[in-house]
């Protein structure tokens, strides 16, 4: 029962902070919901994909709250995405098809990489060069990783985190955008429940139970 009422919460949860309660703690709920999620998704024969997946939430989850302090907050989400990507990585299936899909991620990441080193320049922010181009690089991974598992939660929760984060990141230093409260932690919100979704995919994807309504949806195989 539990497990079946937690994404309402979490979507009354996120809904309220974006567009009612906007201090720290109510941001901060959704992202413990999420993790109290993953966590009922576990079993023990996935503990050490779900550890993993548990830690980068548990890291995302300390970068909300400590990104007022941002090379802080940003060392949290970096260590965070390690994670995921360590995850993302004991899923690997490779195919040239899901490969072709994932190759624009890096062409992204290059436009996103000069306008941010543009923005950053301009508005005397060189200091933060070298950490934000180390993120824009690990999260790009931990995309192209995401994609390669073939798990349609995990490459969309991946993708939507990239989004999540480059409407935010734009905003900050590039030019404004409008509604990016709204689309930040929508997307954001969003990505963090479809990574903690996928734990329970483990066996299913590598090969164990694929009949019933459980059963994995892959892509680009």
């Amino acid at each position: 029962m539990v497990k079946k009422l937690l994404p309402y919460l979490i979507l009354t949860m996120g809904l309220l902070h974006i567009f009612l309660l906007h201090h720290l703690l109510f941001k901060l709920i959704p992202m413990a919901l999420i993790l109290v999620y993953a966590y009922l998704q576990c079993s023990s024969a996935n503990k050490r994909h779900a550890f993993l997946t548990l830690a980068g939430l548990f890291f995302c989850m300390l970068g909300d709250g400590l990104l007022r302090f941002f090379v802080v907050g940003l060392s949290a989400f970096l260590i965070g995405h390690l994670f995921y990507l360590s995850a993302f990585l004991m899923r690997w299936r490779f195919s040239p098809l899901r490969l072709c899909a994932a190759l624009p991620l890096a062409g992204f990441a290059a436009f996103m990489g000069w306008k941010l080193h543009g923005g950053l320049t301009a508005g005397g922010h060189d200091n933060l060069i070298v950490p934000v181009f180390l993120y824009v690089a690990v999260i790009t991974l931990m995309g192209f990783f995401a994609v390669m598992t073939g798990n349609w939660r995990c490459a969309a929760g991946a993708l939507l985190f990239i989004a999540s984060d480059s409407i935010l990141s734009w905003n900050m230093f590039v030019s404004d955008i409008a509604y990016s409260g709204v689309l930040v932690m929508g997307t954001y919100y969003t990505a963090q429940f479809l990574i903690a979704g996928s734990i329970r995919h483990r066996l299913r994807a590598s090969g164990g139970i694929q009949n019933g309504s459980d059963a994995p949806v892959r892509f680009l195989t």
